[in-house]
């Protein structure tokens, strides 16, 4: 049998497992044997769509021109206007025209790109390799009616001998995702590691801190309460007016002791929860800094900052907390904006001030920066710090399946 250019078709599938060899990726493959599948069955749109190994999804890779299929990474099956061919359920469908044929338009198809590029006669046949339906090649023409019973023969021969190069494209593809997941794996590892050793160092310099908070300020006070009572208790007779002053002196003392405390654990989170917590924080740092500084909160996150486990919340509330004490202390700003959100299915914390913005940001601000990354990276999350407009803007950003990650 002979194509209409004159040459055999044998030299034709001969050319096109030619053109396939040593093309590495599914789209110069698609694109290499394009010409050649197209002396054979001739079309104006052909793709190739590979099921993803193991899953209810497919990825199109096209030639001729561009659609929407190619353009959505990992399109769900259960979409796919070739459902059927895709699951395993037919090994052939064919139409004269696709724009009104309801195989190709049931509920939920995503069959648009049909419609938009007028592919009225379509041919699918099934991408086989050790009897599994990997994928689906389609040839597609903007006329009706085009294709016939010998064309569908020709495509299923093309199919066929096209097949294991794609099976072997998709393993080698499967085989490079795992590795660079791997990757992944260790140097989120590695990243935890680094990242709990700086947590910890940082703990403990917090550690140290309230030591000294404690030593140089708490125990001088109890040290002095101490040697008043002691002369007081010498005394036969000891006026009201000499009590109190060290009454005055001991409730400032459980304040600051009650400073400390606060500092440490934040108690407000663990009765209130998180909201409450920064809401809580952010009147406080704003009212003790004796600035002119407005400020607000929305929570938008419809609960869902609540459902996440206490250590999560505690990371959240220390990273807000951090990005509010900065912004207070060092951007000058005349108004702070804290954000709870619920967006999909993760939540966003976001702190902004409209003071003097990053330059400077690690200098003027110690390791501040760097610990909110820390406590980020802890717990899965990510971690952004940029000027947009005339605002400072620290986001933090979670998925809510947060248990799946660990």
């Amino acid at each position: 049998m002979l194509d209409k250019t004159g040459s055999p078709l044998f030299e034709q599938y001969v050319r096109i497992a030619w053109h396939l060899a040593g093309n590495l990726d599914f789209n110069s493959a698609i694109r290499a044997v394009a010409e050649q599948i197209a002396r054979i069955v001739p079309h104006d749109h052909m793709d190739v769509c590979i099921i993803m190994p193991g899953s209810r999804f497919h990825m199109a890779y096209e030639s001729g021109f561009e659609t929407e299929w190619s353009r959505r990474a990992e399109a769900p099956i259960d979409q796919s206007p070739l459902k059927r061919l895709l699951m395993g359920e037919v090994d052939c469908m064919v139409t004269g025209d696709a724009m009104v044929d309801p195989a190709f338009h049931f509920e939920g198809a995503f069959g648009q790109p049909i419609l938009d590029h007028k592919l009225k006669s379509r041919i699918h046949v099934a991408l086989k390799a050790h009897g599994e339906t990997i994928g689906a090649l389609s040839i597609s023409d903007r006329k009706a009616n085009v294709y016939d019973s010998v064309d569908v023969e020709r495509a299923r021969w093309i199919a066929d001998l096209i097949a294991p190069y794609f099976f072997a494209l998709r393993a080698s593809d499967e085989a490079r995702r795992a590795a660079i997941a791997e990757a992944e794996t260790r140097v989120r590892a590695e990243g935890l590691r680094v990242g709990a050793l700086k947590l910890t160092e940082a703990l403990e310099a917090e550690r140290q801190r309230i030591g000294m908070d404690l030593h140089d300020q708490t125990l001088a006070d109890m040290t002095r309460f101490a040697r008043r009572l002691e002369r007081l208790s010498q005394m036969k007779n000891v006026p009201g007016d000499m009590l109190a002053p060290l009454f005055q002196s001991l409730q400032q003392s459980m304040r600051d002791l009650r400073q400390i405390i606060e500092q440490a654990r934040p108690s407000v989170l663990e009765l209130f929860g998180l909201a409450e917590a920064i809401d809580n924080h952010l009147d406080r740092s704003v009212r003790d800094s004796g600035l002119s500084i407005d400020w607000a909160l929305r929570d938008d996150s419809d609960g869902a900052m609540e459902a996440l486990p206490q250590p999560v919340q505690t990371a959240l509330f220390r990273i807000a907390q951090e990005a509010i004490n900065n912004a207070v202390r060092h951007s000058q700003a005349g108004r702070i904006d804290v954000r709870l959100a619920r967006v999909a299915d993760r939540v966003v914390i976001e702190v902004r001030d409209n003071g003097i913005g990053l330059p400077g940001i690690e200098e003027r601000r110690g390791s501040g920066i760097e610990n909110m990354k820390t406590r980020a990276r802890l717990i899965g999350a990510q971690f952004a710090v940029r000027r947009e407009a005339s605002e400072t803007v620290i986001r933090v950003t979670l998925p809510l399946a947060w248990e799946e990650m660990q």
